[in-house]
């Protein structure tokens, strides 16, 4: 595959060590970085890729017409404006998530790539880099349970208050739980029911533990539904120090004939590693090493910006996850 250029602007999140090292991996060179002052992330940075070049002005990389590809991780507020002007400039957009904080900017992006024909790619890790999500997903298409009529999806997180940046306890600038963490779920619930839409049935926010910081959201919910299943989400920010990893983030598919569950980053008590994939159908009750399991989300986003396609992820449905996340946010009853 050949690669090209590509850019880093914004390392406001650790991971932009992933979304930069996998383009490297694939043959993609990265021609220089620009961020904001000096966030915590940075050090870590360096030490990844010390033979990256920091520019003085983001307007370098954005004005370089050899660059192809923009990826960031800056703060969540931020990074809207930033793919707009890097579309507007003629390059392609991969963003952490969440992509956008609100329904104006999203509009706005929507406006820039239809009249660009750009890329916006926003990266939903907890579906492209796991090995566990990819083979559900190929299992569920070849019909091992039938039709899916739920998802119930869990994605806990470990706060690692001490050591976050003042940008992640306020509202306006991490866009709220819905709309950041839950944008996975969403997600999949979509990819997984092969929806092209669904409602916000209800949707709840609430900060049990966190007095002191406010405006932080340490637990939400939310109960959706498409013309084709319906799906419950529950994130939250109090896993304990006594869990070997930051999340038990896990993935349970209902079907007409069978069910798929996903232990994704740990297997409480269980077997070691990651990607733990349990198959219960007609034929058996197994479990599913994932860990040979090709991830094509780069790969796929690579060909897409070379040959003009969308098989890493529709645009559409990039639209669509964002658009339902914030509207889950904006919508959402606060408990407590």
């Amino acid at each position: 595959m050949t690669g090209f250029k590509f850019a880093a602007i914004g390392l406001d999140h650790r991971h932009i060590y992933h979304q930069v090292g996998q383009l490297i991996e694939l043959g993609c060179e990265c021609v220089g970085w620009w961020t904001e002052g000096e966030p915590d992330t940075l050090e870590g940075f360096i030490k990844r890729f010390p033979e990256l070049p920091r520019v003085d002005r983001k307007d370098e990389l954005l004005d370089d017409p050899e660059i192809r590809l923009v990826v960031s991780a800056g703060v969540p507020s931020d990074r809207a404006a930033l793919a707009i002007d890097a579309m507007r400039a003629g390059k392609d957009v991969m963003v952490d998530k969440p992509g956008v904080t609100n329904l104006g900017a999203l509009e706005t992006i929507k406006k820039t790539q239809a009249e660009t024909g750009r890329i916006w790619s926003v990266n939903f890790s907890e579906r492209f880099e796991t090995r566990s999500t990819t083979k559900a997903l190929e299992l569920v298409r070849e019909g091992a349970i039938g039709k899916v009529v739920q998802t119930l999806g869990m994605g806990p997180h470990r706060l690692n208050k001490p050591t976050r940046p003042a940008w992640f306890f306020e509202r306006n600038k991490y866009g709220g739980i819905l709309c950041d963490i839950a944008s996975h779920q969403i997600d999949q619930f979509l990819m997984f029911t092969g929806s092209t839409d669904a409602e916000i049935m209800s949707s709840s926010i609430g900060n049990f533990a966190n007095p002191e910081t406010p405006e932080l959201e340490d637990f939400g919910q939310v109960l959706l539904k498409s013309d084709r299943a319906t799906g419950y989400i529950r994130v939250d920010w109090y896993t304990p120090d006594g869990l070997s990893t930051w999340g038990d983030g896990r993935l349970t598919i209902l079907g007409t004939e069978g069910y798929i569950e996903l232990r994704k980053y740990v297997d409480i008590a269980g077997r070691e590693g990651t990607d733990h994939l349990f198959l219960v159908n007609g034929d058996a009750t197994k479990y599913v090493d994932c860990s040979e399991v090709e991830l094509p989300y780069y790969g796929c986003l690579v060909a897409d910006i070379l040959n003009r396609t969308e098989t890493a992820m529709p645009q559409s449905h990039c639209f669509k996850v964002m658009e339902l996340a914030v509207r889950a946010q904006l919508q959402a009853e606060k408990l407590g």
